[in-house]
């Protein structure tokens, strides 16, 4: 028995050390623009800050807790955008975490007087380390009173930091826009323990549109609807969410689905210079949201006024979370 033990935890060492797994996500999508693509590095123009928390399934002991922050810019002299993005992910209470942080650069390409594209390259270094101490293994569990034993296995590993590459681009005009990203495009080693793990490529597609809807509201902003829909795919994983938020002044709201997975709610403050956000996922898979207890985001944005604003400088008319 304690043999077959040993070989159970063997197991779950080598299913730690070669699984594939895939990337946290973020729901509040263009909350977080330089992690959804790293076009949309500039595209506010003037310098913007992004700050984003996100809670994944709190009522399971095993939730997962993702950090972001960033910043971007626009440049004249490098003719594009340039932008600074860190992510922080912890699974399993803190079991598996993995850091991230990333320099972006997006050129800017207009087109014709109508429209714009963009073009943007990433290169980040992730960091990824394994808590040995919070591994349970066979030999350290008592039939009748569980784990009470000191596991006979000797840490192996533990931590892995590799260089990633990501690229994508970003078309739009006035009131539409579109775009293409692909991570991981050098598809690099994340194995923590032996072994190979090759970090899968993540690939997404987004597109959207502004659609004004009535005439100016008391905060003199006009009042519109942003249909989007956006698709990822990531090691035979494939993920489609389709909404739309509701502007009205510096209020926006939103509702989006996600593949037969999730509901999702967005309400926010949008007053130009201060963006908050906040949005909650309401399980609807078998996952139910009893057990799992939804998934909550939040998010604040900043933009700072540029010293000398771009000269004809074209923005984006995506939303804000």
């Amino acid at each position: 028995m304690k043999g077959l033990k040993h070989i159970l935890a063997t197991l779950t060492l080598c299913l730690i050390g070669t699984s594939q797994a895939q990337d946290p996500q973020f729901t509040q999508f263009y909350a977080n623009p330089l992690y959804l693509n790293p076009a949309f590095a500039g595209s506010h123009g003037c310098p913007r800050f992004a700050i984003n928390y996100r809670n994944q399934w709190p009522s399971l002991s095993g939730n997962y807790v993702t950090y972001s922050a960033s910043y971007d810019q626009y440049f004249k002299s490098i003719n594009g955008g340039f932008g600074v993005l860190a992510t922080h992910d912890q699974q399993g209470q803190g079991t598996i975490y993995t850091s991230m942080l990333g320099l972006i650069y997006s050129y800017h390409l207009k087109v014709n007087r109508k429209f714009t594209m963009l073009f943007g390259a990433r290169a980040a270094w992730y960091q990824k380390h394994l808590d040995w101490d919070k591994l349970t293994f066979g030999d350290m569990i008592d039939p009748r009173r569980g784990f009470i034993y000191q596991t006979g296995d000797v840490p192996r590993g533990g931590n892995r930091g590799f260089f990633d590459a990501s690229a994508g681009f970003v078309g739009f005009s006035k009131r539409f826009f579109f775009g293409f990203a692909a991570h991981h495009l050098n598809m690099p080693n994340e194995s923590m323990i032996v072994g190979e793990s090759k970090l899968p490529m993540r690939f997404t597609g987004h597109v959207g549109a502004e659609i004004p809807i009535g005439g100016k509201s008391q905060y003199s902003n006009n009042t519109s609807i942003m249909p989007n829909i956006i698709y990822q795919y990531q090691n035979g994983f494939q993920e489609l969410s389709i909404g739309t938020y509701v502007k009205y002044g510096v209020f926006q709201a939103g509702a989006w689905y996600r593949n037969r997975d999730a509901f999702i709610v967005t309400i926010g403050l949008n007053t130009g210079k201060f963006k908050v956000g906040y949005s909650y996922d309401v399980t609807v898979s078998k996952l139910n949201n009893g057990v799992s207890g939804g998934s909550h985001e939040v998010s604040l944005g900043i933009n700072l006024n540029c010293k000398k604003k771009p000269q004809s400088f074209r923005t984006i008319s995506c939303p804000s979370f």
